[in-house]
């Protein structure tokens, strides 16, 4: 509903209006089917059906018909406002509406471009090269306990050689998200952590706690509780992630293949302020 607040939809919905069965069993099938006309301009189930499309998901709740009579009576309002008004649109309209029909119509490209689906035997190719069956990558499992000084860090680790328990540590002092477990860090691989913190965890060996370890979110004592081989996750887990990779390859192509034969000129933004951008006043004309 991007032109109207929403208050005035939830009124209509308050109303209680509803259809006879035998209005809404005409108004199935056709989006050109003529549902109100304002001083000559009409008013579609088409267009109903378009603002249902763009409802938040709380309005789910609500019968159709309900929805129906509410939507429908926005834009009746709409309709007399519009026609109230002098028919200009800001500076701001304008472009809005450019980018509106612009994003539309790209995204109409982008369905077209994806309407065949995609090819289970890419998925399986996809599937294969990022997950091979063998591998010699390591995973691990670890506990953290992160602090702001060093000094601090030293402190946690002479305790621990002292006998003191790795969990209730990380609960009492770690000011990271995972303190609430005990530090536990759960299973990763190289990549998911930073460098200088990965780096240490390789270093260790199941059981072992690290010395001070220092990231840009502060100092770290690490303990490493276990190593595996990683894992090859069943293709079915995967298979959401892996279709949207390839749609968006096939889509990075495509703009790719017309931006090879298009005449795009970028004009020279080195004197450009950025916080431009954030200067709402300038379309204010």
């Amino acid at each position: 509903m991007p032109f109207f607040p929403k208050p005035v939809l939830a009124v209509a919905l308050a109303a209680g209006l509803a259809m006879s069965p035998a209005a809404r069993a005409e108004d199935q099938a056709d989006p050109t089917r003529v549902l109100a006309t304002v001083n000559g301009t009409e008013i579609t189930l088409g267009h109903v059906i378009a603002v249902r499309a763009d409802l938040p998901p709380q309005y789910d709740q609500f019968p159709a018909e309900l929805l129906f009579r509410g939507i429908l009576d926005q834009l009746i309002q709409q309709t007399l406002l519009m026609q109230s008004s002098d028919g200009e649109l800001s500076m701001q309209g304008e472009i809005l509406l450019e980018n509106e029909r612009r994003a539309l119509l790209a995204g109409q490209q982008i369905a077209d471009l994806m309407e065949g689906g995609i090819d289970e035997a890419a998925l399986r190719a996809a599937y294969d090269e990022q997950y091979p069956d063998t591998t010699d990558e390591t995973e691990y499992r670890a506990a953290h306990i992160l602090v702001e000084t060093e000094e601090k860090a030293a402190e946690l680790v002479t305790e621990l050689e002292e006998g003191a328990e790795f969990a209730a540590l990380a609960r009492e002092h770690s000011t990271g998200p995972s303190a609430s477990v005990g530090g536990d860090l759960g299973w990763f691989g190289e990549g998911d952590m930073v460098a200088p913190f990965f780096d240490a965890v390789a270093a260790l060996e199941p059981g072992q706690v690290s010395g001070p370890v220092k990231t840009d979110f502060g100092w770290h004592v690490i303990k490493l509780a276990e190593t595996r081989a990683k894992q090859r996750p069943e293709f079915e887990t995967v298979r959401a992630e892996l279709e949207e990779q390839l749609r968006q390859s096939a889509l990075e192509a495509h703009i790719a293949k017309l931006s090879e034969t298009a005449e795009i000129d970028r004009a020279d933004t080195e004197d450009f302020d950025p916080e431009a951008i954030n200067d709402m006043s300038l379309l204010e004309n």
